[in-house]
Parts: structure tokens; C-alpha cells; sequence
């Protein structure tokens, strides 16, 4: 990865603090997005068997990028801000993440190492392989220094709250201040519009609008939902929001909830496609519309609309497509000229993708340098608030996961749980914005 030759000023230039080497930043990008575009790309090691970790998904989906950041542990780095003098620690790794010994794991057991039996009824030997494995095990240490101190947390009363702001969530939100139903809508990012804003460019994508062209006070950005629960006053959301004076939990009671969270960006089972380097594509959108951060030479592989989409929108930004692999096929007419229908994945590297191998339909297999490997699949949904809230949650066998059992409304078996957008079934970001919409209408019958 690097950050183009023609990229725009996004921010200003600082530095941050990696083990003690400056290293170049913009203030206020994701400091994962700097790290990488420093050529910083493993930031932390795994637990087990200690394999060089780098960002997978931007969107705290995963847990490969996190480090200790100014004394605090375990913090995704591809969501925290970059700042001036920030101190970052790679994790999990002795003596460092780049010569780390405990990598010799991974060497001495090659087929798998299950330390809940080696030496197992052994005297004294299971004491100490315990002692051992509880040393190695967790994420990170402890900080040195007592945290900040809590905001103390507020409680609010609103008639629909809204959970995302993306294509759904933003059209729900239109439908509401229409009505004029008071409603708050949250939205974990800075900005709003998820995929609209840094996806790849849809025909017929609904715009993103200001959060002024809502009520005052109705859009919280950088609020994130953390649970929806139940008490003696009724049905909460609990939201840590990013305040100026620092996080504050919020305790959100409402008569509706409209869950439009989207979905998690899943990877695919091929050797080494943990290795830093793999990225999901829409953190590759990302990164590119939003960052100007991009590789040198890619390769993409994956199947569905948006893998071509962006095999083209890489291509325009001057990036070398090596091969785009679509794994179910057939080819739609306006696939990437380096597109093939194919299977057989294998990353080649050592602490970092170095080059692709895979079998192309009717073909031999090949194999092509690159510096990235983007896996571009449909979302997974992210079904788990809507379980909490009581939603029904069934695997869905020709997809291959889990969603909320829904209307075309959005209704849920909860009746005050609507759901819309990918959380229900991934699709365009305009079909996202039409389920937003029936849903929003259906949530008003019964509202006091």
C-alpha cells in the first residue's frame, strides 16, 4: 500500500510514535490507514500461533489491527483518529512483532497445536504447560495508568431510534422528518452514508445528504450502538458516543427501532489468507475514495457485482490489476479485461502478500506477483442486535449465513424491531434505500 502520487490534501501532516520511530501521518485519518501507507503493514501478532497480522476490514469487524494506543490495549486502530505524538505498541509479539520468537509455535506444529491436551496427566508437566498457556494467552496487557475518567451517562426518550446511517438508515431518516416523528438515528462513523460515501460507485445510488437536512439534534455521528436491552422502564439502546469532552454512555428509550446496520465483510478459506495484505474489498473502496491509499499491484478475488466494480475503480486511480479471479462466474458483460472465472487460491508471502496462485476455469494453474489480494464478497449480515432485540435469526443455506427473519416491511418477530438494508439481504445500495423506506412507513402504525 501506498498513498498516491495525485492524492488531495486531506488533512494536516503530523507524525505518530511507532516503538519509538516517527512515522508519517495525517491527522484525523484512521492511524491503520497511515501506518500502511508508511509501509507499516503488520501491526500486531495472533494469539496462538503468533502469524504477522495486518488490517483486514476497516470497520472493527476483525481483530487484526489492534494495538496499544497511548498506554490503552487492544484498540482497533483502523477506527481510532491519528493525532500528533501518538504512541502506538504492536501487540502479542516478544521481543517485537517483526522478530517475534514465539513464531517458532507455527513452525514446531505444523498440523495444529492443542494446548488444552499436551501433556495432559502428566505430574507436573500439565502444571506447567497450564502456567504456560495462561501466560501466552489474552490480547495485550493491562495499562500502567488508570483510564480518563467516565462522562457520566444521560438518558434520552424518543419516539423511533434508528441504528445506522447508511443507504437504508438515511432514507428511513428522510420518511421520519417528513412525518414529522421525532427520531434519532446513530451512526458509529464521522461521516454519514457508509458505502454511498466510500463504496464503489453505484448507477442509481441514492445521494448523501448534510446532516443538516434533518431536525436539529436527530443525527448522532460517531455514536455507537452497543446493545438493545430490556428494564423495568421499558425497552434501551446503549450508545458509547464520542463527545468533545470525551465518551459518554447514552441510555436511548424508544416506541420503535429500525435496525440498519448492514453487514460484516466476510473473508474466504484459502491458504494464508490471513497474511497482512488481504484486505476486504469494501475497505479497499475505502481506503481508496476516502484516503487516496491504494497498492501498487492487486488482485481481486471474490464474485458478485461489486468485485468488478472495483476491479474498474482501481484500474481509473492508476492501481495494476494483476487478475481478477471471480469464483461462481459467469463473467458479467462488463468484467475487468484481466477477469477469469477460476478457484484454487493460495496467498504466497512471509509477513506479507507477495504474490496470488490460482487455477482458471478449463486452465493451468498460475501465478501473479501483487502487493495485495482483495477479497470482494456480499456482506455478511450483522444480525446480532436485531437477536438481542428478540429478532428471529435463521442460516441461510444457499448464502452460507446467518439473517433476521423479516417482512418485506421489515417487521421482525419483535414487534417493535423493524430491520432494512443489508442486514436483511445484501443487495444494491438502491435496494437498500427502498427497504429503508417501506420500513420506516410500516414502523409508524401504533406509534402513540
Amino acid at each position: 500500500m501506498r498513498r498516491l502520487p495525485d492524492a488531495t490534501p486531506r488533512g494536516r501532516a503530523i507524525t505518530v510514535d511507532l516503538e519509538g520511530e516517527s512515522i508519517p501521518a495525517i491527522e484525523g485519518e484512521p492511524v491503520a490507514c497511515s501506518l500502511i501507507a508508511a509501509g507499516e503493514n503488520v501491526l500486531s501478532r495472533s494469539v496462538k500461533y503468533h502469524r504477522p497480522r495486518g488490517p483486514f476490514c476497516f470497520a472493527a469487524a476483525c481483530s487484526h489491527c489492534l494495538m496499544r494506543v497511548d498506554g490503552l490495549p487492544n484498540v482497533y486502530t483502523c477506527r481510532t483518529p491519528a493525532k500528533e505524538g501518538m504512541r502506538l505498541e504492536r501487540q502479542n509479539a516478544y521481543p517485537s512483532a517483526n522478530v517475534d520468537i514465539f513464531a517458532t509455535i507455527d513452525w514446531f506444529f505444523p498440523k495444529r497445536f492443542d494446548h488444552h491436551e499436551m501433556f495432559a496427566g502428566v505430574p507436573v508437566a500439565e502444571d506447567v504447560m497450564a502456567k504456560v498457556a495462561r501466560q501466552l494467552a489474552g490480547l495485550g496487557l493491562l495499562p500502567k495508568e488508570p483510564g480518563p475518567t467516565a462522562l457520566p451517562s444521560r438518558t434520552l426518550h424518543i419516539k423511533v431510534a434508528v441504528v445506522g446511517g447508511g443507504a437504508a438508515g438515511l432514507e428511513a431518516a428522510r420518511v421520519l422528518a417528513g412525518k414529522g416523528v421525532p427520531f434519532l438515528l446513530f451512526e458509529r462513523d464521522a461521516n454519514l452514508g457508509g458505502r454511498l460515501a466510500h463504496g464503489t460507485p453505484e448507477d442509481g445510488a441514492p445521494f448523501v445528504p448534510e446532516p443538516t437536512a434533518f431536525p436539529q439534534g436527530s443525527v448522532l455521528r460517531r455514536a455507537t450502538v452497543i446493545g438493545l436491552y430490556d428494564d423495568e422502564h421499558g425497552r434501551y439502546l446503549a450508545v458509547a458516543s464520542q463527545e468533545p469532552e470525551g465518551l459518554r454512555l447514552l441510555k436511548v428509550y424508544a416506541e420503535r427501532f429500525l435496525l440498519t446496520v448492514g453487514g460484516h465483510p466476510p473473508t474466504l478459506p484459502f491458504e494464508n489468507n490471513d497474511l497482512p495484505g488481504v484486505y476486504a474489498g469494501r475497505a479497499v473502496s475505502l481506503l481508496l475514495r476516502r484516503h487516496d491509499v491504494a497498492p501498487e499491484v492487486a488482485t481481486l478475488v471474490g464474485h458478485g457485482a461489486e468485485l468488478h466494480a472495483l476491479a474498474h475503480l482501481l484500474t481509473q486511480r492508476g492501481v495494476e490489476v494483476a487478475a481478477v479471479v471471480d469464483l461462481k462466474g459467469p463473467l458479467p458483460a462488463n468484467a475487468h479485461p484481466k477477469a477469469c472465472v477460476g478457484d484454487g487460491l493460495k496467498a504466497h508471502g512471509l509477513r506479507g502478500v507477495g504474490a496470488l496462485s490460482f487455477t482458471p476455469q478449463g486452465g493451468h494453474k498460475q501465478k501473479v506477483s501483487c502487493d495485495a489480494i482483495v477479497v470482494s464478497v456480499p456482506v455478511t449480515p450483522g444480525f446480532e442486535l436485531a437477536r438481542q432485540g428478540g429478532a428471529k435469526v435463521e442460516f441461510d443455506a444457499n448464502a452460507g449465513h446467518f439473517r433476521v427473519e423479516a417482512d418485506a416491511d421489515g417487521r421482525t418477530q419483535a414487534a417493535d424491531v423493524f430491520v432494512a438494508g443489508d442486514v436483511v439481504k445484501a443487495g444494491t445500495a438502491k435496494d437498500a434505500a427502498a427497504m429503508g423506506q417501506r420500513a420506516a412507513q410500516a414502523l409508524l402504525g401504533g406509534l402513540s
